[in-house]
């Protein structure tokens, strides 16, 4: 008769035993986990793809010429990856300052405007590696809590259906508080991965942004410090096109 008893306790039975509050619960944590393991999987092929475009666009960008060659491989393939981004938008500043130095996006002279463009760029991609971050830190802090919530909860609902049957044995008592302590352990299983994958995530995007700023800055050295014999057919070959 007892092992009848153990037997029918368990998930199953905690969900048929729960009320609605129980059942908010269970479909939030539900849902932080479908959200997390969707961010997860979907950010890990994104970065893994834009890591293989970026190696294989900068393989090709130093083994040009010039940066005539390079401006002729960006008008001819769509820029798929942050560094080709980059390179095309410092170009393409580069030939409007040289054609409109006179306009205030150019003001300050062309260092200067070629800094702001390069930046912009920087901060954009910044901006867009950060997608999903926030999804993922707010299941790694709150899941835990929200599991904790449900499972004092269900142990509220379980000692008080205890007493009203008037059996408060440690049969009785251990089965219900064991089925509510399910709650705590789905919110851990929803917290962990969410905290690493953040974490994992977080320093990815740190490494990125470090290279493209360096890339950027090598661009900056190559348009203005060896700037003028080398980079003028490209200002004139953007001036022609309009």
């Amino acid at each position: 008769m007892e092992h009848a008893v153990v037997d029918g306790l368990g998930f199953a039975h905690f969900l048929t035993q729960t009320d609605s509050v129980g059942r908010i619960v269970l479909g939030t944590l539900l849902i932080l986990s479908f959200a997390s393991w969707y961010l997860i999987v979907t950010r890990t092929l994104t970065n893994t793809l834009a890591q293989r475009r970026a190696d294989a666009f900068l393989k090709r960008f130093w083994q040009a010429s010039s940066l005539a060659s390079v401006d002729e491989i960006l008008r001819t393939q769509r820029a798929e990856n942050a560094f080709a981004t980059l390179a095309r938008r410092s170009l393409e500043a580069f030939g409007d300052a040289a054609r409109n130095g006179d306009t205030l996006a150019a003001a300050g002279g062309m260092a200067q405007y070629l800094t702001r463009s390069l930046n912009n760029e920087v901060d954009r991609e910044a901006a867009q590696v950060e997608y999903g971050l926030t999804v993922l830190a707010s299941a790694g802090s709150a899941a835990p809590y929200i599991g904790l919530f449900g499972t004092v909860w269900g142990i509220y609902h379980a000692l008080v259906q205890i007493g009203m049957s008037g059996q408060g044995t440690l049969d009785k008592v251990a089965g219900p508080v064991g089925e509510a302590l399910i709650m705590t352990a789905l919110g851990l299983a929803v917290a962990i991965p969410a905290v690493l994958a953040y974490n994992a995530l977080n320093r990815r995007n740190r490494m990125w942004l470090a290279r493209l700023e360096s890339f950027a800055h090598d661009l900056y050295v190559l348009l203005t410090v060896r700037g003028g014999v080398g980079h003028r057919p490209i200002a004139d070959a953007a001036g022609r096109e309009e």
